[in-house]
């Protein structure tokens, strides 16, 4: 190892040499002075020695002759150059200098004698341009194209990294070499996916002491694939593996090897993995491999030489020529490892597959902990609670909630962060910015109530739902209001009924407008897609479904030249289409029954939003009980400010006779029958 070290530092300052900043420097002064010496030699042609002379008509150029006003005359061509005594009009002493023109057809060979015999006295000199004037004249326009596309263009391929040739480095890896100091990032920094940490800490250890696994015959992973989501901290891993391991750390992006020539992505691969096997031990970093990975020939052409292919193949070759003493590790990380080509992500190129997930409950709580390290937190803020109420979030999600959090303390100008700070980011981060100042007309104010009161009282009522977390009107992103769910624990499967419960509390909005406010809006359009999305999956891939049995009829990946195709019968579609509206029509009776049944609860859950604009889940539960909302409204709070009214006291909702809708008796939480 040292031997190969040791030459690998005399090989280092010989590749290093042309990028010399000296030398550099030579170069681009040269290029600059050549360039101004084209653009001088091209003043200079166009101006043919022109200087500041008088402009006159070729009109007034025959009256001074005609008066003997000349003391010198150049012709050459149709140009006449000269100076003039002075006339009328002239200040000053001495001569004039003056310039015009004349046409073609009125120059002859005795143009020169004439003017001589009126002006005797007169110095009359005709000039021809040199045949080499000429020639340079001619070739200049083509000359200052080639020195354009010199500079601009084959220069600047050339500076882009390289072997020989006209292209010079155009084809040389555009990698980026990383190392604990540049990054700044450990696995102290990574948490909430512990398994991928393990896997790849195995990786670091075998590059640190190779002869400890080999001792008993093992060989080095060639590949390792991160495999998640976008956000799950793929590419965060990667830069933890650069901050812990001491080998030199390549990394490079998978459309960092396509360009507009063919041909171009192998040699930058080729190039990769020399410089790598120079520099071994030391590790590849390939993000986003999906842009160069995915499976040859399913793309219109059904060719295997555009581009992305040839790169692909190059990639192919270059990892099963490792030999057993090249301690060089591919990791390459992807969200789409459905569309890999199995040439690539086989054993013997990527060995190892680590799954980087979405993280559990807990996982979610120890990121929210290293993110919250960098912000002042308040003695009230519990991060297990935002961790059971952040579901399907993942690691980018929660870092994003922490930062908003802080920003909203700010703006609020708080010492620290509180528990409201962090509930509000989170929703911010999840459904978008709460549109406060936004003018609603109270009609669609009133109809926005009763549609979140329709999905508040559905979903309370559900034993099987997900328990509600809040209710809002507050417009936020492109909804009017909002229906918050706080999931007691994290799902990997979907039960039955949960699915038919949330295929009621999809229906309740749109059920309530129908039953409180007589017409029905258009405010149902997300439930309903999402509603509908539900009922296909449980038919299509779920088998939830005694018509359609346990059948898989999901979408198909087409053949090469198809989009997608069908894989059953138009007989069978039309059994689907009939199953899931089955499914929804009956999650919409049962919804609309127990709206009915409990008419009165939602009727007070919607004169609660309408007064108070947000409530909680405990105050759902406590007016479906029958219990009052003791706590001031925005208006209360506004009058309480006012120093003209002293009215300001919070007003509970309380059962009125002229309203028999409104029926606040006392009762435990009912439960569906």
């Amino acid at each position: 190892m040292a031997d190969k070290n040791g030459q690998n530092q005399e090989k280092k300052p010989a590749q290093q040499r042309p990028n010399d900043p000296n030398m550099r420097m030579s170069r681009g002064v040269m290029s600059w002075l050549v360039f101004v010496a084209l653009a001088i030699m091209l003043v200079v042609l166009l101006n043919q020695g022109m200087d500041d002379r008088e402009r006159i008509s070729y009109g007034e150029f025959l009256s001074l002759v005609d008066e003997g006003n000349i003391e010198e005359v150049i012709i050459r061509n149709t140009q006449i150059r000269g100076t003039r005594k002075l006339v009328q009009g002239d200040t000053g002493t001495g001569t004039r200098k003056f310039e015009t023109t004349i046409l073609p057809s009125m120059m002859s060979d005795t143009f020169a004698e004439k003017i001589k015999l009126k002006v005797p006295d007169a110095k009359i000199r005709v000039e021809e341009d040199s045949v080499l004037v000429q020639v340079l004249i001619g070739l200049l326009p083509w000359l200052l194209i080639f020195a354009f596309i010199w500079f601009f263009v084959f220069r600047q391929l050339r500076s882009a990294g390289g072997g020989p040739g006209m292209f010079g480095n155009f084809g040389r890896s555009r990698h980026r070499v990383m190392s604990k100091e540049h990054t700044n990032v450990t696995f102290a920094d990574v948490a909430g996916i512990s398994e991928a940490k393990e896997e790849v800490t195995e990786i670091i250890e075998f590059l640190k002491n190779p002869k400890k696994f080999q001792r008993l015959g093992g060989r080095i992973p060639r590949g390792v694939l991160l495999v998640g989501s976008p956000g799950c901290g793929k590419t965060l891993l990667a830069k933890a593996i650069a901050g812990e391991a001491d080998v030199p750390f390549f990394s490079i992006s998978g459309s960092d090897f396509v360009e507009m020539f063919v041909g171009v992505g192998a040699s930058r691969v080729r190039d990769l993995f020399k410089q790598a096997k120079e520099n071994s031990p030391c590790i590849i970093f390939l993000d986003e491999i999906d842009a160069v990975g995915r499976r040859r020939g399913a793309n219109f052409g059904g060719g295997g030489h555009d581009e992305r292919e040839q790169t692909l193949n190059a990639i192919l070759v270059e990892m099963d020529g490792f030999d057993t003493s090249d301690q060089v590790i591919v990791i390459a990380a992807t969200n789409r490892v459905d569309v890999l080509d199995p040439a690539l992500i086989r054993p013997g190129r990527f060995d190892r597959q680590v799954s980087v997930p979405l993280p559990d409950v807990q996982g979610r709580y120890e990121i929210l902990k290293v993110h919250a390290k960098k912000i002042k937190l308040g003695p009230t803020v519990d991060l297990r609670r935002l961790a059971r109420g952040t579901p399907m979030f993942s690691g980018a999600d929660l870092a994003a909630i922490i930062n908003e959090a802080a920003l909203i303390a700010t703006l609020a100008n708080k010492e620290y962060v509180d528990q409201d700070d962090l509930d509000e980011s989170r929703d911010k981060v999840r459904w978008g910015r709460a549109n406060k100042s936004r003018v609603v007309d109270e009609r669609d104010q009133q109809t926005v109530a009763y549609h979140e009161a329709g999905h508040a009282l559905i979903q309370a009522l559900e034993k099987d739902a997900d328990p509600v977390h809040k209710v809002s009107i507050i417009p936020r992103g492109p909804m009017g209001g909002a229906t918050f769910s706080l999931p007691e624990r994290d799902r990997t499967l979907y039960s039955q009924p949960y699915l038919e419960a949330q295929l009621r509390v999809c229906l309740g909005g749109r059920i309530a407008e129908e039953i409180y406010c007589g017409e029905i809006s258009s405010g149902a359009s997300g439930d309903i897609r999402q509603a509908t999305e539900i009922a296909r999956n449980m038919v299509t891939e779920w088998g939830m479904n005694a018509d359609i049995g346990f059948v898989y009829h999901g979408d198909e990946t087409g053949g090469m030249f198809e989009i997608g195709s069908r894989s059953h019968s138009d007989e069978t579609a039309h059994k689907i289409d009939d199953a899931i509206k089955q499914l929804i029509d009956d999650a919409y009776n049962k919804a609309k029954q127990t709206m009915v049944e409990y008419k009165d609860k939602g009727e007070a859950i919607a004169l609660a939003l309408l007064k108070y604009e947000t409530i909680s889940g405990d105050e759902v539960n406590a007016l479906i009980r029958g219990e009052s909302l003791e706590r001031p409204s925005v208006s209360d709070l506004l009058d309480d400010a006012s120093p003209r009214d002293d009215v300001g006291k919070a007003r509970p909702i309380q059962a009125d006779s002229s309203d028999p809708g409104v029926d606040l008796g006392g009762g435990t939480l009912p439960q569906p029958g």
